[in-house]
């Protein structure tokens, strides 16, 4: 009897549960989401944003409206 190979689980590869359902903008976030769809940043500029001056939505996007101002 042969055994099967177990390969190893690549921990940054999250499976749906759904295989109908698409990635969205920021991820699985729903603070990084919001900031991105909101604004024009990129979920890496949402998460930057979030890690510096926490979750309040208010402040984050008034933040992100001047970034965007200012370039």
């Amino acid at each position: 009897m042969v055994a099967k190979r177990q390969l190893p689980r690549r921990p940054s590869v999250r499976h749906s549960q759904s295989s109908s359902t698409l990635p969205t903008k920021g991820g699985e976030d729903p603070n990084v989401r919001f900031l991105a769809e909101n604004s024009d940043l990129s979920p890496k500029q949402a998460r930057e944003l979030i890690r510096e001056h926490g979750h309040d939505r208010d402040k984050l996007l008034k933040i992100a409206r001047k970034m965007k101002a200012e370039s």
